[in-house]
């Protein structure tokens, strides 16, 4: 058995990649076009995130579109902060494949 590779031969390093379903209004019309999208990390790229999406849901990744979203300046008590950027993935299914983003993985 390869090095980090768990007990269904899913490499672990995946799990690093995809953070978690990104479940806006936005992102369930996207869904309409066979299209899901993931909060990943800051340093994930392309290649990984369609390597995680179809090693982690068994799908065929078609394209993977990226984007960082950068924070908001917000106030609090009167002293300002800012929000962390975050990076998301759009990634677009094959025909005929689907992911339910409600079940755990």
């Amino acid at each position: 058995m390869a090095k980090g590779t768990g007990k269904d031969g899913i490499d672990t390093r995946h799990y690093d990649v995809i953070v978690a379903p990104h479940i806006t209004e936005k992102a369930t019309l996207l869904s309409e076009h066979n299209a899901v999208v993931f909060k990943v990390a800051e340093k994930a790229t392309k290649p990984e995130i369609k390597a995680a999406v179809e090693a982690l849901f068994d799908v065929k990744v078609v394209g993977v579109n990226t984007l960082t979203q950068k924070g908001k300046t917000k106030r609090w008590k009167g002293r300002p902060y800012r929000r962390s950027d975050v990076k998301k993935a759009v990634v677009t299914l094959a025909p005929g494949q689907s992911i339910d983003v409600t079940s755990g993985i």
